[in-house]
């Protein structure tokens, strides 16, 4: 068994002190591997660089240790038959994938720091906390011994995130005999019942869609923070939860999503935990891990995250289309839709897909990913009549792949849709999953078909209607975020322009004001700074408007047919 223990002497400095005993060794040459990457967030991360002084030794006397990637080590292990491993780890990353100490507590992600001993990595392992008496344990793993946890492998290990205090605070709910226990770190007042009467739904829905649930228990790990933050991630029977500001948490906005983020990592317990693509099973922790499905894996995630939240009655109808509205405005704002396909950015995750980049290059998995579900979801629902939908899918991916710890290929994800819809659903990967192709029309066709329909608005923004361009304003500036491609201003403006003017009148975050008292047919001429240097530029709006608000609404002429549709999708009155 490898042993790996974890102490620190002085919290305020976040390091960590690391041990890793090896046993039993037989090897001349001993190799040492630190994931470079973490499940959840598909980029390199370089975790390596938290480290310091890494150094081994054998019979208590040094042994020599050597550098041979930025994330492995050779330890010349001379065959000596216990090796004792030591290093340093700075804790200071609080998110939902981070690791942190301080004097309260100790919020860790194994794969942050503990090293894999190659070649036993499907060895039993063992964590020993060296902690406060009085500090408790949450995580996922058994513990075995007072503050010891034990998991069946390297990668259980390392996919139990743990959060260790004396000031944890936990509530457990049971559903179909299985415990789920809701953790909670951080100052805030929960409303324990109403918490757990929510969290049962959804989960009661989520098991329905699949029939069982992978593991024997589930445990939601909650950062619970002084400030705003929203991050989630997901293991394999447990998620991180950090949220903020706490004295919040029970607010409609905050409670919104805590629910959102909770549901949306319930589900990915089945949903890439289990039910996983075949180039990342197992996973490959030494470099990019390059799929092309991550609409299945976050987008379908995404999707049903708020919609099981709806099909369990959590969420009324319009609460649930306020969400769905959001998600369109975000996708229908960023251009890039018109330029890489889902498929096409699920593979470039590993290149840029958590940060900005360029403009409208790719388009986001989360997005897209679940557009594509929903309209998924309704065209199967209308092509067999009901009797068929994306839970079938997902069902079918369970027992077929999921269960059987078979990886998919996207072929393999294709070929089932197909053989529930029919081959008429080519065309839908055609056109929305390796293609570009606009979503509006066939995604208005389906939701006629439960009642609603995707409305069309023109933008109130003057600035992004009549021009092109979006900006954010604080209390000395107003910078230029974003510009529409052939629009006015992407001749004129550029990202990152500081507005000072606008035909001579001073700007203070009060632009839209300002432009409802100007003729704008006449165009408008604003003053900027442009890399600290004054310009005047005109602007002239032209035949076209921009950045039209898109948002799902009930008809007011919907049929009995369709509104007994609605009923069968959102389990909900229409």
């Amino acid at each position: 068994m490898i042993k790996h223990q974890i102490s620190f002497n002085n919290p305020l400095t976040h390091f960590l002190d690391i041990t890793i005993i090896i046993p039993e060794n037989k090897e001349q040459e001993l190799y040492l591997q630190l994931p470079a990457w973490r499940p959840g967030r598909y980029e390199l991360q370089h975790f390596a660089q938290k480290l310091r002084g890494v150094t081994a030794s054998a019979n208590g006397q040094a042994i020599p240790v050597q550098k041979v990637t930025k994330d492995r080590w050779l330890v010349q292990a001379g065959g000596a038959d216990k090796l004792e491993v030591r290093y340093s780890f700075y804790a200071r990353q609080m998110d939902g994938g981070g690791s942190w100490l301080d004097e309260e507590q100790l919020y860790l992600n194994g794969i942050n720091c503990l090293m894999a001993v190659e070649g036993r990595e499907l060895e039993p392992q063992q964590l020993q906390l060296a902690i406060p008496d009085n500090w408790q344990i949450a995580c996922g793993l058994p513990e075995t011994e007072r503050h010891t946890l034990q998991a069946e492998n390297y990668d259980q290990l390392v996919d139990s995130p743990l959060i260790a205090s004396a000031s944890l605070k936990k509530e457990t709910y049971t559903v179909a005999n299985i415990p789920f226990h809701i953790w909670i770190q951080g100052d805030c007042r929960p409303d324990w019942e109403r918490i757990k009467e929510d969290f049962e739904a959804f989960t009661k829905e989520q098991l329905a869609v699949f029939g069982d649930f992978p593991v024997a228990d589930y445990h939601y790990l909650n950062e619970i923070l002084p400030y705003r933050f929203y991050h989630g991630v997901e293991h394999v029977n447990s998620t991180v939860i950090t949220l903020g500001p706490g004295e919040l948490l029970m607010t409609p906005a905050l409670y919104k999503e805590f629910l959102g983020v909770s549901s949306h990592e319930l589900f990915h317990t089945w949903n890439v935990k289990q039910i996983r693509p075949k180039e990342m099973l197992p996973y490959d922790f030494t470099g990019e891990n390059y799929f092309r499905t991550g609409y299945v894996a976050e987008g379908i995630t995404t999707y049903y995250g708020d919609y099981m939240l709806a099909r369990s009655g959590v969420f009324t109808a319009p609460q649930y289309f306020d969400e769905l509205n959001t998600t369109l405005q975000r996708y229908f704002d960023d251009h890039s839709r018109q330029h890489m396909s889902v498929a096409d950015s699920s593979f470039d995750l590993w290149l840029d897909g958590y940060k900005p980049g360029i403009p409208d290059r790719k388009v986001s998995i989360y997005i897209k990913g679940a557009l594509t579900a929903l309209l998924l979801d309704l065209q199967l629902r209308r092509a067999t009549d009901n009797r068929e939908n994306l839970d079938t899918v997902m069902r079918l991916l369970w027992e077929e792949f999921g269960k059987k710890g078979i990886g998919y290929t996207e072929q393999d994800y294709e070929q089932l849709v197909l053989r529930i819809g029919g081959e008429e659903f080519k065309g839908y990967f055609e056109r929305y999953i390796n293609g570009t192709a606009p979503i509006e029309d066939a995604l208005d066709e389906e939701l006629h078909f439960v009642g609603c329909t995707l409305k069309a608005e023109e933008n109130a923004m003057l600035t992004e209607r009549l021009f092109g361009f979006k900006t954010v304003a604080d209390a000395q500036t107003t910078k230029v975020t974003a510009i529409a491609p052939e629009s006015p201003a992407s001749t004129t403006l550029r990202v990152e322009d500081e507005l000072i003017a606008v035909n001579g009148r001073k700007i203070e975050q009060n632009i839209q004001p300002l432009l409802a008292d100007i003729d704008l047919s006449q165009g408008i001429e604003l003053t900027l700074f442009r890399n600290k240097q004054l310009r005047q530029v005109q602007l002239r709006p032209s035949q076209q408007t921009y950045y039209t608000k898109y948002s799902i609404a009930k008809r007011p002429d919907a049929t009995d047919a369709e509104k007994q549709n609605f009923k069968l999708w959102l389990k909900q009155k229409f």
